[in-house]
């Protein structure tokens, strides 16, 4: 456990309410809370690193998601498959990083979210308005199928996680970007919740770092979604964009350092 008064507890705190913040409003809190995780160096491997960030985002994404539920409505055609497959991908994922390497994925990574943010910034009116569409069975088979790609992503390596979730409720269902940030948080509380069972049974997870962090990250989120109820739809797609390039800019780094290894 990190002494909470010491540099490397207060750095952690901060880290995690930031985290917090930004994954309330368009997801990639993990953008800032893994590499802080691995910035103290805490002697762990990777998967316990991992770990522990996912018991810190829970708190945070519970909190968004009680809060957004308040005031949007969501279909649950779409998400009950998507909650489901969730699940199951997550754990997946959070089973094959223990014996797989995610170095390609790693490298792939940043240009997948390079075409994200091009595609929406050349969308100014994506996610402007709610018209959900593919709500019967077509879009429940939809909804489960990205479930279970993202689930298995978020288990495997994580970060941006909400992010892909947000863009993809608004891209494949209609949805604005508030609304679709009230579904990718009731997604990730699953797909959290089934990699840290699947890191707990293994013995990975440090429970009460996990709950120091966690309860920066409740903070965080808590004002995440103050701002975003209060400035809307623009605020959470600006948010996204910033994000989104950010996530672009660690995750090409991290890219090429691989290569030059």
């Amino acid at each position: 456990m990190v002494d909470p008064l010491s540099f490397s507890g207060i750095f952690l705190f901060i880290a995690a309410f930031a985290a917090g913040f930004v994954d309330s409003v368009a997801g990639g809190g993990g953008l800032i809370q893994v590499p802080a995780l691995f910035a103290v160096n805490l002697g762990q491997p990777a998967a316990g690193l991992l770990a522990n960030n996912k018991v810190a985002s829970i708190g945070g994404t519970l909190i968004a998601a009680k809060r957004y539920l308040k005031y949007v409505k969501l279909e649950k055609f779409l998400l009950t498959p998507a909650i489901l497959f969730s699940f199951f991908g997550s754990f997946g994922g959070a089973w094959a990083v223990t014996k797989i390497s995610s170095d390609l994925l790693r490298m792939a990574l940043p240009f997948a979210l390079a075409g994200l943010l091009v595609y929406t910034i050349r969308r100014p009116s994506l996610g402007g308005t709610h018209e959900p569409v593919r709500v019967g069975w077509v879009g429940s088979i939809w909804a489960g199928l990205i479930g279970l790609v993202i689930g298995f992503y978020d288990g495997f390596f994580g970060p941006g996680t909400g992010t892909f979730l947000l863009i993809g409720f608004v891209r494949f269902f209609g949805f604005d970007f508030l609304h679709a940030s009230a579904a990718a948080k009731m997604v990730n509380i699953t797909t959290n919740l089934a990699a840290i069972l699947m890191f707990g049974s293994l013995g990975y997870v440090d429970w009460s770092l996990g709950l120091f962090m966690m309860s920066a990250n409740m903070l965080g989120s808590f004002a995440g979604t103050h701002f975003a109820l209060k400035y809307g739809n623009n605020f959470v797609r600006r948010i996204f964009v910033y994000v989104v390039f950010a996530l672009i800019i660690k995750t090409g780094y991290d890219a090429f350092k691989l290569a030059i290894q």
